[in-house]
């Protein structure tokens, strides 16, 4: 049975990138991009372009002004305000900020959970901290009963997934900002798979830092945003040095220009800024409510179609954001990719840079499918005739 479209969701014919023919079912690792947000990019390396916050002539000035208005639109999307939020090349390099630069006095330990990515992992290791992995439900979603009797007076920060970028599981953001104040600690929130999919509200939740990245929300790689309370922003030392981030330099000492700029050292990425701006306006006129209606649906219907497939097993939560990962008895998830790739079915398969949580599923790696605005239900009718094409070369 097809899944019923919102009509505001019949975007497919907007993306350049993917002909009837193909199944694009990989949106949690990079989505593709809709027409608006090329022709924003197009434009702005073409007719528009300039540097920003140097030139006093009138295309740089003119530029400027998008490049902030991005920053704007940025903030808008979660809730927050422009003065809080600071450009980043992705949510890595956001995290990677926090982690080298926030200090909560002399706490020494970050409270993390077992399904979470790399780069909510990594980041904290080199900085030095201790880790506490609180442990998932049965259905893989952060056991945020457990984590409050973890959380303690030695934890600087709390750091979660918004939503798991291999189970799809939801965290109760309000609930587990309320774990970290309650012993004051400050919540970060690596909201990449959230806020392509998830209306987010930062004020609602209550967190300290929001991290995600423009290539997930349908906009261009190498640019991501950093939302975090200004107070914080404004007590925290810059980490990168250079140009557009200084007050005043001389060789015997340099002052620094308030947050956000301190921490946007050289030139930005600019043209990124404007494709970001373009993304954000697409999806919130498309409705970020649609959004997760449309992929809600979708998950639900996929995961009904798998259980047909012997031998699939299914990894997460019955209800979640976008994403499915699963497994097929007997074959590795990379031969599975290989085979629905010539199926032009296009999944996920590996580790997700999420090793840990393959540990304790008891698995080297998961296929995963992960829908988008884009996305119906002849993908998921395609992945199904693809896994009987692998069963049948498996035997």
């Amino acid at each position: 049975m097809a899944t019923p479209i919102n009509p505001a969701l019949a975007v497919r014919d907007q993306f350049p990138a993917i002909p009837r023919d193909w199944h694009y079912l990989d949106s949690a690792a990079t989505a593709q991009k809709p027409q608006a947000v090329i022709d924003a990019i197009a434009n702005a390396y073409g007719r528009d372009y300039a540097t920003v916050h140097r030139g006093v002539y009138e295309r740089s000035a003119s530029m400027t002004q998008s490049f902030e208005a991005a920053r704007a639109a940025a903030a808008t999307l979660i809730g927050g305000r422009e003065e809080e939020v600071v450009f980043t090349r992705g949510a890595t390099e956001a995290i990677n900020l926090v982690a080298q630069r926030y200090r909560n006095g002399n706490r020494s330990r970050v409270l993390l959970s077992a399904l979470e990515h790399h780069s909510n992992i990594v980041p904290w290791q080199l900085a030095g901290y201790e880790l506490d992995v609180v442990p998932l439900t049965s259905d893989g979603r952060i056991d945020l009963d457990a984590a409050e009797q973890m959380a303690s007076e030695e934890h600087a920060l709390v750091s979660f997934a918004h939503v798991s970028n291999v189970l799809g599981s939801i965290l109760d953001t309000a609930r587990a900002a309320q774990i970290a104040h309650n012993v004051g600690a400050t919540l970060m929130l690596d909201g990449c798979q959230a806020a392509p999919r998830l209306p987010v509200d930062i004020a609602a939740i209550d967190c300290d830092f929001y991290a995600f990245s423009a290539h997930k929300v349908y906009g261009p790689t190498g640019i991501g945003a950093l939302w975090a309370k200004a107070e914080i922003l404004n007590a925290m030392p810059p980490w990168q040095g250079g140009g557009a981030m200084i007050d005043r330099v001389t060789f015997e000492k340099t002052t620094y220009l308030p947050a956000p700029a301190r921490f946007e050292a050289g030139t930005p990425h600019i043209v990124g800024a404007v494709g970001f701006h373009a993304a954000i306006d697409w999806v919130r006129a498309i409705g970020l409510d649609a959004l997760h209606a449309h992929e809600s649906a979708l998950v639900a219907e996929c995961r009904a179609a798998l259980r047909s497939v012997a031998g699939v097993t299914l990894f997460g939560p019955e209800e979640s954001a976008g994403i499915v990962s699963f497994a097929l008895d007997g074959v590795h998830p990379h031969d599975i990719g290989t085979i629905l790739d010539d199926a032009g079915v296009a999944v996920r398969a590996g580790h997700h840079c999420a090793q840990p949580l393959m540990d304790l599923l008891g698995v080297p790696a998961t296929a995963r499918a992960s829908f988008a605005a884009h996305s119906d239900a002849s993908d998921i009718e395609a992945l199904v005739q693809g896994l009987h094409k692998v069963k049948r070369i498996f035997g």
